[in-house]
């Protein structure tokens, strides 16, 4: 365990943005983690949690210290006739955990293929696509509390997982370090979600008539590779809004107004619409003021091509928000975390 100073975050956060932290340590183990939660000289420093750094935008050098959680593993916790129990660690790659299930064909996550991230920060962001949400499949979170040292285990209710949201990106933030995250996923009679987005059209096209989760995994991750930019190429986020609700009123004036608005139907009377939908109607797609910009492809996604400040994207999605609820009357919200 190296504790470094003035540390350079570029190759840390996938938007690219050249900021530094006054401490930056990288934890490979649950042990390792432990010996640096009793290091007197950290207790009373700001701490950032960080994953693989590809949902947060910084607008300033942190200080404090950013701790990057690397810790490998996974494991079977117990089978059952229908569904297996199954722990990955935190700093396990998110792809890489979900291609080790379609593997073993274990179905439940195939629709979050190609998600960039880890599994600890996937928990704490309830990552979500095409209709399914981390929280559908997740059993329970193991922490340990920064404070107290003590390690805790999390049920699903307790998570209060919300729409891109749980309590460790709110009230438990930076208060507890996840360290390994347990699903319940299915061994067969997988339950298939094809309905949403162009899941259905991307099937026909590849000529399946019968889809499975392999299927569907391939599907999902053709689709995302023509619409969204590889942080690897060209810096960004992901979704940098979250997709609004409105309830039915206002959605029948909106379609009146705009017949071909694209949507979906969700819980409670409520209906989703969505944000790159508002973001193009509005004109903003593909624009670029600096080094800042909407993709050109999918104006859900703000990108850095090259030199751009996280003041200046944010600058740009203040821009995008305004411009929107002007046209619309409709709030976005962030989706992504600003540092």
């Amino acid at each position: 365990m190296e504790v470094k100073e003035k540390f350079s975050l570029k190759k840390y956060n996938t938007f690219g943005i050249d900021v530094s932290a006054r401490y930056f340590v990288e934890l490979n183990s649950v042990d390792e983690i432990m010996e640096f939660l009793k290091t007197e000289k950290f207790k009373k420093i700001p701490k950032l949690i960080l994953g693989a750094g590809s949902n947060i935008l910084f607008t300033k050098d942190f200080d404090g210290i950013v701790i990057k959680i690397n810790n490998k593993g996974i494991d079977i916790l117990r089978k059952e006739k229908d569904f297996i129990f199954i722990k990955a660690a935190a700093g396990e790659v998110w792809s890489d955990f979900v291609n080790y299930c379609l593997e073993k064909k274990y179905g439940g996550i195939e629709n979050l293929s190609l998600i960039y991230g880890n599994v600890g920060s996937g928990a704490v962001q309830n990552i979500g696509a095409y209709g399914v949400e981390i929280k559908d499949t997740l059993h329970e979170i193991n922490a340990v509390n920064i404070e107290t040292h003590e390690t805790k285990r999390f049920s699903k209710a307790k998570c209060k997982f919300g729409y891109r949201d749980s309590i460790f990106k709110s009230e438990l933030k930076n208060k507890f370090i996840i360290i390994s995250v347990a699903f319940k996923l299915t061994r067969n009679n997988h339950l298939l979600f094809t309905k949403y987005g162009s899941i259905e059209k991307e099937l026909e096209s590849m000529k399946v008539k019968e889809p499975d989760i392999f299927t569907i995994s391939k599907a999902v991750c053709n689709i995302r590779k023509r619409r969204l930019p590889n942080p690897e190429e060209i810096g960004n986020g992901g979704s940098f809004f979250k997709n609004p609700f409105v309830d039915k009123n206002t959605f029948s004036y909106l379609q009146m107004k705009y017949p071909g608005i694209p949507y979906f139907e969700a819980k409670d009377n409520k209906i989703k619409i969505f944000a790159g939908w508002l973001i193009e109607q509005a004109g903003l797609k593909g624009i670029r003021i600096g080094d800042a910009g909407v993709h050109k492809e999918q104006a859900l996604v703000l990108v850095n091509y090259g030199n751009a400040k996280g003041s200046e994207i944010l600058e740009l999605a203040k821009k995008i928000q305004k411009t929107v609820f002007e046209k619309f009357k409709i709030s976005l919200e962030l989706e992504i975390n600003v540092i």
